[in-house]
């Protein structure tokens, strides 16, 4: 009899245990998350400074080994020799602003080069699945908070007369998956404009029209803001103010 109690007893301590550690385990709602995806103008390219270096303790990015720590340019590894500056950390100290109460965990998820067509499920660029990837990591940090919108930035690589026909129907299927698979039908969204520097000016007519075609989505502008010499990426100072732009953008949606 003796033994039987003692099994029950073992029993009713183990759920004990595992009911407590579902609560501590339970998503934090003052870490505000952001998954950050498209190709290198998100993934970041300009030239590292001394405000790289500078961290601040409510901006955190998950890291290429899915730990939690201080954000720091550059936020992505998708080609560590190339990665730089990108709108990241400009975004979220700009979401920060008049929030005392909240921490910013960044998602990065960009893949340079990457053309809209590797967006999707099983779909391979190079060693990874941008996809796939971006989907699981967004898993694994909203165990730590709560998912609070998507940015994006792609389009260089189908900026042409022929590509850029059915990009419309690829960003909308983007985004409508993203939202099934992230659980989330209004999950913000924003999308920006490739850099007017570009030579060919075929992609940002098309970004524009998304707003039109799905709600809670919205496009930030690339009026004014200059490359780093070479007719593609953002340089330093333009790539964080693309990140202001983004936030500025993901508050109205958010506040609608």
């Amino acid at each position: 009899m003796k033994s039987i109690l003692n099994i029950y007893s073992c029993i009713l301590c183990c759920l004990l245990t595992i009911g407590s550690s579902a609560q501590t385990d339970k998503p934090d709602s003052s870490i505000h998350l952001y998954l950050l995806v498209g190709q290198s103008n998100m993934a970041g390219r300009g030239k590292p400074d001394a405000q790289s270096r500078l961290t601040n303790p409510k901006v955190l990015m998950l890291d290429a080994t899915n730990n939690w720590v201080p954000a720091t340019d550059p936020v992505h590894f998708d080609k560590p020799k190339m990665a730089g500056v990108g709108p990241a950390i400009s975004f979220a100290n700009e979401m920060l602003k008049d929030e005392k109460d909240i921490t910013i965990g960044l998602i990065p998820c960009a893949w340079g080069g990457s053309p809209i067509r590797v967006w999707s499920p099983g779909a391979a660029y190079f060693n990874a699945h941008p996809y796939d990837d971006a989907i699981r990591r967004t898993k694994i940090a909203m165990q730590k908070g709560v998912l609070k919108g998507i940015i994006w930035h792609q389009g260089e690589a189908d900026n042409d007369s022929l590509r850029s026909k059915k990009y419309l129907r690829e960003l909308v299927l983007l985004v409508q998956r993203f939202r099934k698979d992230l659980s989330n039908d209004q999950l913000p969204f924003v999308a920006g404009e490739i850099g007017y520097f570009n030579k060919r000016h075929f992609i940002n007519p098309v970004i524009n029209q998304l707003p039109r075609e799905l709600s809670h989505t919205s496009v930030v502008s690339a009026e004014g803001l200059v490359d780093k010499g070479d007719h593609l990426h953002f340089d330093t100072q333009s790539a964080r103010e693309m990140g202001k732009r983004y936030a500025r953008a993901m508050k109205r949606l958010q506040v609608k």
